[in-house]
């Protein structure tokens, strides 16, 4: 095995023995020097940093056993077009590594710019008015005509999340769903067809591995991504209590700009954006004109004077080489059993003719459909595209 492989699988280990303390995570790699100095020295680590809690240090020193969950992993993610960043790699995205608690590993699926020159959070409550998903649309397309190469980032959960990712979608720009789990499902199940699409225009990021159990935790973690990734995160409608707060808070926390549209006193979707406002947590905006003026962004231009429309989707989109997937394992299996079946069978069928585990197969499914290989239709039937 490479020394790089080696490495990518002692930091992937490392992320399942100190779960929920990325700060701590990366406090050790920098002592120690790197994930393969943390392993081979994974006996030694009380002694060496007394800092640490004695729990600490015993978990870390069977990080052994966690070695064959992390190359199924990267086998997994290498067999569905995945690619597993860490903070070591250059397509890591530079704003979130500014955060002393970004994740040492993320998986990305899709061809999203982590590093794009214009990144934007939005968030809010996942009760939405009409209200909230007309704003939604109009800040898109303002974008869309203003600074077209804007990532838009949120978390894919009901409301005003899937509202600004479908906005997105409709405009031409790019996005990116930040989940709470791996990418071997999509939570909620309701949003599938929206994350398919996103992978055209965007993709999905997360910092878990496949078969992560979803908790409620996971969420308030997750919510720290979305804040760090982008220039700022605007709040479009939220509770007086809303958990799009806590975002905010950590985007104020990591020093980035954080903006609230107002609305009315007697509205209870406005009443956190109107707390943000009046406590100096947030800039008031209106409009995608006051943040590019707020954030300094000049419009782009083009020759003819006229500020630039959305751009086309298209040359957004995956070419079929880096979208095509790989055929080994249980993506073979599916592919075959489809092509003899005449291209289309149920999932019960597809148990039957593949002999997978069903845990295997549903896993397998999610990532052939993003790729656009396989639909699902009624009735818990596939169908192969090509």
């Amino acid at each position: 095995m490479a020394s790089s492989d080696q490495e990518l699988l002692y930091t992937m280990a490392l992320t399942r023995l100190l779960p929920f303390n990325a700060s701590q995570q990366r406090t050790l790699l920098n002592e120690v020097g790197s994930a393969t100095a943390v392993y081979e020295n994974r006996r030694d680590l009380g002694r060496m940093m007394e800092h640490f809690s004695a729990r600490a240090a015993e978990v870390l020193a069977g990080m052994e056993g966690e070695l064959g969950r992390s190359e199924q992993e990267l086998a997994y993610a290498r067999e569905h077009n995945i690619k597993v960043l860490t903070l070591a790699d250059e397509a890591y995205p530079t704003r979130l590594s500014q955060c002393d608690d970004a994740p040492l590993v993320l998986y990305q699926l899709g061809k999203a710019n982590l590093n794009a020159q214009h990144i934007i959070s939005v968030v809010g409550t996942r009760r939405c008015t009409e209200r909230g998903r007309d704003l939604c649309n109009r800040l898109a397309a303002d974008l869309a005509r203003l600074l077209p190469d804007t990532l838009v980032i949120s978390g894919l959960a009901y409301g005003i999340d899937v509202a600004a990712h479908r906005a997105a979608l409709a405009n031409g720009l790019p996005t990116l769903g930040v989940l709470a789990h791996g990418l071997d499902e999509i939570y909620p199940r309701l949003h599938r067809q929206t994350a398919i699409e996103m992978l055209r225009q965007g993709g999905l990021l997360t910092e878990y591995m496949s078969h992560t159990q979803i908790e409620k935790v996971n969420f308030v973690q997750r919510n720290r991504i979305v804040a760090g990734l982008s220039d700022a995160t605007i709040v479009v409608e939220s509770a007086e209590h809303g958990g799009s707060l806590i975002t905010a808070e950590m985007a104020n926390g990591y020093n980035r700009e954080v903006f609230a549209f107002p609305g009315r006193t007697t509205d209870s979707t406005s009443a956190g954006c109107l707390y943000l406002i009046r406590k100096n947590q947030a800039r008031l905006i209106t409009s995608a004109e006051d943040l590019l003026a707020d954030l300094g962004w000049e419009p782009v231009v083009r020759s003819d004077g006229q500020t630039q429309m959305a751009f086309d989707a298209e040359s957004n989109t995956a070419s079929p080489s880096s979208s095509a997937p790989v055929e080994n394992g249980p993506s073979d299996a599916i592919l075959s059993a489809l092509r003899r079946a005449g291209g289309e069978l149920s999932l019960s069928d597809l148990i039957i003719a593949t002999s997978l585990p069903v845990a295997s197969l549903t896993a397998s499914l999610l990532p052939l459909e993003m790729q656009g290989v396989v639909k699902k239709l009624a009735g818990n039937k596939y169908h192969l595209i090509k």
